[in-house]
């Protein structure tokens, strides 16, 4: 681990029933699931946090967050990252978000793109990329979406094709890549020809922002984010052999390697954005007097406040067993969980806002409180990066064995 990220000690287990347990003795205060270590991480990522607030700068937080070692907690030590997993990076993305100032491209850039190098890169690629990860000074994209494809990575027709000198040429849209104008390059997934079957499969290639046919136009968003999103053209995009990452055979293999982690942080951003109203309306429910005690006293308010605390809490257990199983290499059982975690967080967050919003009345539409924004904001985890349905679709199929209707 680097000097500013607490070290992971305790050994971790999983039980036969999925649950995670650490041997560390619980700490005062914390949850029976966090090591001293977790605990000391969070304590310090929310003090950041704090000291940015809602009205934070991106670009400064993002370079006070790499220079203190939170953006690459999950990428290796030898590349100059923490050490740690998914477990350490969606907690640093949680407390950021419950501060009020969550880093969207901690989804994009560490944990996919760091993620799928980190595992499956080329030592030249590891040597390029991960220290610029690790410490801020260099942020990668991932596009995948297109706009004929939406939530079928099967149907995605970005395609590959060997060019003559050995390298790639890549034709194809993507829709709803974030933060492109602020990456240094753009993990694509593209579909190459698979030479014995004929059929395509899927590739990840690293694309510079300047590489001549690749441009990008920024699509008109209503939702206030301090990231943007961009339309992406790859027109005879030629790219040199080493651009492709990992194996050509691999296919979705190494894009759930990437894909799982983004649920799990999708997670991480919405509980963080839900404890953050949550906050808010206690804090108002607890002082706001209109008769004789503060409203928090009367149960129609306090107790839909303490609903969303459950469930909030509820949805960061399954968000930790996730994690946990995906770093210890439970790639099938992480699967599952981490689309139950972004499902469960995503349904809590939006409740938790609703919530928050009626709390305050008329004030929760106010600027002053900082609520009203969360109302749409809240709702892209429920359609980002996969929408509820699909989730459903998932677990249906995959963990209740039922028929597919697609």
């Amino acid at each position: 681990m680097s000097s500013s990220s607490p070290d992971r000690t305790g050994t971790n287990a999983t039980t036969p029933g999925g649950t995670l347990v650490e041997s560390d003795a619980p700490t005062p205060g914390g949850t029976f699931i966090e090591s001293e270590e977790h605990t000391a991480l969070r304590a310090a990522v929310s003090a950041l946090g704090r000291r940015h607030g809602r009205d934070f700068d991106r670009e400064t937080l993002w370079r006070e967050a790499g220079k203190l070692g939170y953006l690459g907690v999950n990428l290796p030590e030898e590349y100059g990252g923490g050490g740690g997993g998914i477990v350490e990076l969606s907690l640093v993305l949680e407390e950021l978000g419950t501060a009020g100032c969550p880093l969207l491209m901690l989804i994009v850039s560490p944990a996919i793109c760091g993620t799928v190098i980190a595992r499956f890169g080329t030592d030249a690629q590891k040597r390029q990329w991960l220290p610029g990860l690790a410490d801020g000074s260099l942020t990668m994209a991932f596009g995948i979406t297109e706009p004929d494809a939406g939530s079928n990575s099967h149907r995605i027709t970005t395609a590959a094709r060997k060019a003559p000198d050995g390298g790639w040429i890549l034709n194809g849209r993507k829709v709803f890549v974030s933060g492109v104008d602020i990456a240094d390059a753009t993990l694509v997934v593209g579909r190459t020809e698979d030479a014995r079957t004929g059929r395509l499969k899927p590739c990840l290639f690293i694309v510079p922002r300047d590489a001549p046919g690749f441009t990008r136009s920024p699509i008109d968003m209503e939702l206030r984010a301090a990231e943007k999103q961009f339309e992406l053209v790859l027109d005879d995009v030629r790219l040199p052999a080493d651009a492709l990452v990992g194996d050509e055979d691999a296919g979705l293999l190494q894009l759930f390697a990437g894909l799982n982690p983004e649920r799990v942080m999708t997670a991480a951003f919405a509980l963080g954005m839900g404890r953050y109203a949550l906050a808010r309306a206690v804090e108002y429910a607890g002082t706001r007097q209109v008769w004789k005690e503060p409203i928090g006293a009367h149960q129609a308010i306090a107790h839909p406040l303490a609903q969303a605390h459950i469930e909030l809490e509820l949805a960061r257990l399954m968000m930790r067993k996730a994690a946990h199983l995906y770093d210890t290499g439970a790639d099938a059982a992480a699967g599952e969980a981490a689309n139950m975690a972004k499902y469960a967080a995503a349904e809590a967050c939006v409740k938790a806002v609703d919530q928050a919003v009626h709390t305050l009345g008329g004030n929760g539409l106010t600027r002053e409180y900082g609520l009203a924004s969360l109302v749409t904001a809240a709702r892209v985890a429920r359609i980002a990066p996969v929408s509820r349905e699909m989730i459903l679709n998932y677990i249906s199929h995959q963990s209740l064995g039922l028929p597919k209707s697609y």
